[in-house]
């Protein structure tokens, strides 16, 4: 198997209250499918309980934590990284540096742009990207995300495919910028499994996957960006979901595989 299918840094568990299974589940899932390494990645507990609907509450932080602990006793021939998946605000920054990264001493974070900040408020990236001044925050937002140094890679940065429809100057300077700000910081970017498996949306173009979008992929090759590739799992069922798929897109363009050594040498 390739080594890069052997580990999946991006799975969510019941917590989030949009996904199923717990960290055993996952895990015993893992083993069933050939991985090594598993990140367990759940859209993260915020001390101001924003997007409190589709995330973990603050109460629930310690038995995520003591799930891994278990985890990595239970299962002692995977190895287990312990994560976040993020959303960048300047008002999170102490909370993930000092307490997750810190006293509770997690692995990683990933980042992720699930809603972009529009004047005082946020709005959703799933459906609401729909104009050039849109895209242009999303972009903004993203670029902000990997300048902020906290997250070792970026979770699906072509989400704005799902309503954004065409492949139009637009679409490629709003990516030409991300590919610039994660080269000359070295982020890594995610090729995304789940966006294979939502479902096709209408396009001037024909149908297509809202995410990955292929464009934007054979264009990360112009600027050497690195990638990592995920199933983005939220049922244990998905643990390696797409990956496959999602490998042969960076393979397809010729896109590095990141190696991410800070993550797979626990």
């Amino acid at each position: 198997m390739n080594t890069t299918l052997n580990r999946n840094f991006h799975t969510h568990t019941y917590r989030c209250k949009h996904a199923s299974g717990d960290v055993a589940d996952y895990c015993q899932a893992a083993l069933e499918n050939g991985l090594s390494v598993l990140g367990m990645s759940d859209h993260t507990a915020l001390p101001d309980h924003r997007w409190s609907n589709v995330r973990m509450e603050m109460e629930e932080l310690p038995s995520y934590c003591s799930a891994i602990d278990q985890a990595r006793v239970d299962f002692p021939e995977l190895t287990i990284i312990k994560g976040m998946e993020c959303e960048y605000a300047d008002e999170y920054t102490s909370f993930y540096q000092d307490t997750l990264l810190g006293e509770l001493q997690f692995d990683y974070l990933v980042g992720a742009a699930h809603y972009i900040p529009v004047g005082n408020s946020w709005k959703s990236s799933f459906g609401g990207i729909e104009s050039a001044a849109d895209l242009r925050t999303y972009a903004n937002y993203m670029i902000q995300s990997i300048e902020s140094g906290l997250f070792a890679f970026m979770s699906h940065p072509d989400l704005f495919g799902n309503s954004y429809l065409s492949w139009d100057q637009e679409a490629i300077a709003a990516s030409q910028d991300i590919f610039e700000a994660a080269s000359a910081l070295k982020v890594p970017l995610e090729i995304n499994g789940l966006g294979m498996r939502r479902g096709k949306v209408d396009t001037p173009q024909g149908k297509r996957n809202p995410y990955p979008w292929l464009p934007f992929w054979e264009m990360a090759a112009d600027y050497g960006i690195e990638v990592v590739v995920n199933s983005d799992a939220h049922r244990p069922e998905d643990i390696v979901g797409n990956m496959k798929e999602a490998a042969a897109i960076a393979e397809k363009f010729g896109l590095a595989f990141a190696d991410l050594p800070l993550l797979t040498k626990n």
